[in-house]
């Protein structure tokens, strides 16, 4: 396999591998790497560099997405797109975690953001303990009754209709509203 792009494999950006068809379907792998974040004319000219150097002569002009790393829950498919792949990839950058969460919940880029900007209530060590936070932020609990609340009922109430939680990083909770 001839890898065109190997500075960007290293780095914990999205990826995806573009694959020249002419070489694929004669027995060949060729293709590249390349790093979602950048610049779409940067991805386009990677993909015309690669075909360019096709071991098929003089026939390369069609590509495919084989595979993808770093995209979080959104499946790459083999025609995605460079531009919405590029507005996933910076989305990713930007919100991290939680981002990765939002996506992994619901696979659409623009319920994900709204997720992201208007709906998330942070990170959490589990359900009950955002149920107790909630509780203590909302609520002025005398001391005498404050464990006479059954938080792990509490936040399966919660989680019921009003919220969700997604599992992110070292088995912390990424809470949004629903």
């Amino acid at each position: 396999m001839e890898n065109l792009n190997t500075n960007n494999v290293e780095n914990n950006n999205p990826k995806i591998y573009v694959a020249d068809l002419a070489a694929y379907n004669n027995g060949y792998l060729h293709s590249v790497w390349i790093d979602a974040t950048e610049e779409l004319d940067a991805i386009q000219d990677q993909v015309n560099d690669m075909l360019k150097t096709s071991p098929i002569d003089g026939v390369a002009e069609e590509w495919a997405i084989h595979d993808f790393e770093c995209f979080a829950g959104y499946h790459v498919g083999e025609y995605d797109s460079f531009e919405t792949l590029h507005e996933i990839a910076l989305f990713l950058e930007e919100h991290g975690d939680v981002a990765s969460a939002a996506l992994s919940y619901c696979s659409d880029l623009d319920e994900a953001r709204e997720m992201v900007e208007d709906r998330y209530h942070g990170c959490h060590d589990s359900e009950e303990e955002f149920a107790a936070q909630l509780y203590e932020d909302c609520y002025e609990i005398p001391e005498h009754l404050q464990y006479y609340i059954d938080y792990e009922k509490v936040a399966r109430d919660l989680f019921i209709n009003d919220f969700i939680s997604v599992e992110g990083k070292d088995h912390q909770i990424h809470v949004f509203s629903h």
